[in-house]
C-alpha cells in the first residue's frame, strides 16, 4: 500500500467554499428556486453581440492571428488604455489627475484572481487583513487559505463603521499588532451580501483613517468595485480610488464578470505604482497573461459602444428584479419580525430575521425551505469568528440575479411559507445534509 500524499499548509488551510453545496443543490433539484449563488441574468448574455465581435477580429487574419497569440502578463495594452480613460472618466477625472497611466492598469483573469494575487502579494501567515461584517465570504476563506488573520468590522446603512474600524485599529497599535497589518477590503458599491453602498462621508474618512496608520508599513485598501456599473437608482459616487490623488493606497478591482459576461473571465485593477512590478512577478508564475482572445473581443465591445448598451439593457433587467423582491418580500413578511436591505444596485438583498430565528445550514428554517423548493445563502457563512463575539445567525443573502421575475415572487412566497412552518414547530422535514 502507498504512503499518504503529503500536502502542503496551505491546502490544509483551504477549506470548501460554502456555497459549493448550495449550487451543487441547484442544478440538482429541477423544482428548487435559487436565490443562492450569485450567478447572472441567462436570458440578458449578450451572444449576439459577443458572436459579431469574434467575427470581426477573426474576419482579419492579421488581427485573428494576433488575438490567438500569447498575450503579455500585463495585458493587452490598448485595452488598458481604454480600461483606465473609462474608469476615472466613471469620477468625471483624467489620468493625470490621479497621477496614472495605462502602466498602472493589469488584466485579470476575473476579479478572483486578482483578490487571490493581493493576498498572496501582501500576507504572511499571521499577517492581518480587515473585512466588513458581513462580508465576501469567499475571499475571507481565501485570506484563511493564506494563513492571515482576518479581522471585521461592522456595517449599518451607510457601510462600515467607521468609528469602529478606528476603534480596531487603535487597539491593535496599543497591543503592538498594527505593524502585522497589511490591508483593509472592501466592497463598497451595492455590496456583496448586504447591498449596501459605502457613504460618501465615510469614504473620505475611510481613506485618511487608513493612511494616519500607515507610519512603519503602508496599509493598502483593496477596493472591490465588482457591481458599480450595476445601479438602478441614485447618483453615482466616487470612488476611493478618486480619491487617492496620489496613487498610493487604493488597490481597484473591477470586473467584466456581472456587467457583461462571466464565461470571458476577466478583470482589471488600478494599482499603486511600487506594487505592479512585484505582481506582475508573481501573476506571471500563475499564467504570463489573462486570456488574450477575450481581451481583443472586449476592446471591441468597448469600442463600438456594445458594452455601454448592454450594462444599460442589463440595468433595467436587474432593476425590474430587485424591484420584485423587494415587493414579494412587504407582502410576505411582516417588517416587526424581518428587516431587509433596500439596495439601489448590484445583486443582492440581506435579511435578518428577529425573534432569535436561525438561518444556519442546519437550521430548521433551511430544512423548511428545501421542502418549499427555494434556496438562499445563511448569512453565518459571511461573518468571521473573531473579537465581535459570537457570529450571528440569524440572516440570509438573497441574489435576484439568475431568476426570473416569476421566479422570485415564487421563492419568496416559499421562503414566506417556509419561515411560518418552521415558526410552527413542524417536525416532518428533510434533514439537510452536506
Amino acid at each position: 500500500m502507498l504512503p499518504p500524499i503529503h500536502l502542503s499548509t496551505r491546502s490544509h488551510q483551504t477549506a470548501d467554499q460554502p456555497i459549493s453545496y448550495f449550487m451543487q443543490q441547484a442544478v440538482e433539484n429541477p423544482r428548487l428556486i435559487s436565490l443562492a449563488a450569485g450567478l447572472v441574468d441567462a436570458e440578458s448574455l449578450p451572444a449576439a453581440d459577443v458572436q459579431a465581435a469574434l467575427a470581426d477580429i477573426l474576419s482579419s487574419p492579421a488581427h485573428a492571428r494576433a488575438a490567438l497569440q500569447y498575450g503579455t502578463t500585463h495585458g493587452l495594452a490598448p485595452l488598458r488604455e481604454q480600461l483606465l480613460l473609462r474608469t476615472v472618466g466613471l469620477d468625471g477625472l483624467t489620468p493625470a489627475a490621479l497621477s496614472l497611466s495605462a502602466d498602472d492598469v493589469v488584466i485579470t483573469t476575473g476579479s478572483q484572481q486578482l483578490l487571490y494575487l493581493m493576498g498572496e502579494l501582501l500576507l504572511d501567515p499571521g499577517d492581518i487583513g480587515i473585512a466588513e461584517a458581513p462580508s465576501y465570504f469567499v475571499y475571507q476563506g481565501t485570506l484563511t487559505s493564506l494563513g492571515a488573520r482576518v479581522l471585521s468590522v461592522p456595517m449599518d446603512e451607510e457601510g462600515m463603521d467607521i468609528d469602529a474600524l478606528a476603534s480596531l485599529l487603535a487597539r491593535l497599535e496599543r497591543t503592538g499588532e498594527v505593524k502585522r497589518l497589511r490591508m483593509l477590503y472592501i466592497c463598497d458599491y451595492f455590496q456583496n451580501p448586504t447591498g449596501r453602498t459605502l457613504s460618501v462621508r465615510r469614504r473620505r474618512q475611510l481613506l485618511d483613517l487608513v493612511k494616519n496608520y500607515s507610519r512603519t508599513q503602508r496599509i493598502l485598501i483593496l477596493e472591490d468595485a465588482a457591481y458599480r456599473e450595476l445601479r438602478y437608482d441614485g447618483p453615482d459616487l466616487p470612488s476611493l480610488k478618486s480619491l487617492d490623488a496620489d496613487n498610493s493606497t487604493v488597490i481597484l478591482g473591477m470586473t467584466f464578470s456581472k456587467p457583461l459576461a462571466p464565461g470571458l473571465k476577466t478583470g482589471y485593477a488600478i494599482l499603486p505604482r511600487d506594487l505592479m512590478t512585484p505582481l506582475l512577478r508573481l501573476k506571471g508564475c500563475h499564467d504570463f497573461g489573462s486570456n488574450n482572445l477575450t481581451q481583443h473581443l472586449i476592446q471591441r465591445l468597448l469600442a463600438d459602444g456594445s458594452y455601454d448598451r448592454h450594462v444599460a439593457e442589463l440595468c433595467q433587467v436587474y432593476r425590474a428584479k430587485r424591484d420584485a423582491m423587494l415587493e414579494a418580500l412587504s407582502e410576505e413578511f411582516d417588517a416587526s419580525e424581518v428587516k431587509w436591505t433596500h439596495p439601489d444596485g448590484g445583486m443582492y438583498v440581506w435579511l435578518a430575521f428577529a425573534g432569535g430565528v436561525n438561518t444556519g445550514p442546519d437550521s430548521t428554517l433551511m430544512r423548511a425551505a428545501l421542502h418549499e423548493g427555494v434556496l438562499y445563502v445563511p448569512g453565518q457563512f459571511c461573518h468571521v469568528n473573531g473579537a465581535n463575539g459570537p457570529v450571528p445567525t440569524h440572516e440570509a443573502r438573497l441574489c435576484f440575479g439568475v431568476a426570473s421575475v416569476p421566479e422570485i415572487r415564487e421563492a419568496i412566497q416559499r421562503l414566506g411559507r417556509a419561515y411560518r412552518s418552521s415558526q410552527a414547530g413542524s417536525r416532518k422535514l428533510p434533514v439537510l445534509t452536506s
